[in-house]
């Protein structure tokens, strides 16, 4: 099990490097270690997993390539109790240095509308394997064009999987309902921790997360209430109290730009919401 500690070294190391590869060993918990939010992900993993979107579900057992979009919510489950395989992350920026990047971030696997799930058979496991195997030794190295050649690597496993065809084997593994909650409960988690002020909270009404899955607002509110028993807007108000008491205090950003951080025009907008949630003002808080 990994500890917070463990986590929040990666996490920074994976954010001021731009891109991270290493190896899943019987712990599927490595494949949620990251903030979702601002990376991409390549991983080649074998065992039984369900893979939710909001209006689908895919259930693969084997090998399988998997392509994530961080604009594209999903949420994965582990079902084998022995998981194993190979994860890259990456980010725009880290592809950005690369003359081809567009080309990459373009591929169909990116694009909300393919299936970014692909059968692998044993042949194709071992040769993505090594390529798996190499960026991870690369950026272990010191070679001083190692970031290029392990853009390379990335765009060589988008070619292969370019020359494979798509899973369509996919069903509807639980309730519409619960698959939907599941789905909106994992977005509204990547939309936080909140890392500068500069870049303020996108997602914060429940049209707004509906709109990111595809779905209507209504829909979207009975699925949730159904399910948790709370309002979509009562997740939403709770996470973003607890991350605006975090800010408070943690940072030493004053209150207007906390208030801009979580997605409110005006500080005194910010007050009121506070102090409506907690009975308490931030200034108090802090």
């Amino acid at each position: 099990m990994k500890t917070e500690r463990t986590i929040s070294k990666f996490n920074s190391e994976l954010k001021l490097k731009g891109f991270k590869a290493f190896q899943i060993d019987d712990d599927s918990s490595d494949t949620r270690t990251y903030s979702r939010k601002d990376f991409y992900k390549i991983c080649i993993t074998t065992g039984k997993s369900i893979i939710n979107y909001a209006d689908r579900s895919f259930e693969q057992e084997g090998t399988i390539l998997f392509f994530g979009n961080p604009h594209i919510p999903y949420l994965w489950e582990t079902i084998s109790t022995t998981y194993v395989g190979y994860t890259c992350l990456f980010s725009a920026d880290f592809l950005k240095q690369y003359e081809r990047s567009e080309s990459l971030l373009q591929s169909p696997f990116f694009k909300i509308d393919w299936t970014p799930i692909l059968k692998i058979s044993e042949q194709q496991r071992l040769f993505l394997n090594t390529l798996f195997q190499k960026m991870i030794e690369e950026q272990e190295s010191d070679y001083i064009f190692k970031g290029e050649l392990i853009r390379d690597y990335i765009n060589l496993i988008i070619h292969e999987a370019l020359k494979m065809e798509a899973s369509e084997h996919y069903h509807y593994t639980k309730k519409a309902t619960a698959r939907i909650t599941s789905v909106f409960l994992e977005l509204l988690e990547r939309q936080f921790p909140i890392e500068t002020y500069d870049m303020p909270l996108q997602l914060r009404t429940a049209q707004d997360y509906a709109s990111c899955l595809n779905i209507h607002t209504n829909y979207l509110n009975r699925a949730v209430k159904e399910i948790t028993g709370k309002s979509t807007t009562s997740h939403i108000t709770e996470r973003i109290i607890a991350e605006a008491k975090a800010l408070l205090q943690h940072t030493d950003w004053n209150i207007s730009e906390v208030a801009y951080a979580l997605g409110f025009e005006y500080p005194t907008y910010f007050n009121n919401f506070f102090k409506k949630h907690t009975g308490t003002t931030p200034k108090s808080l802090r």
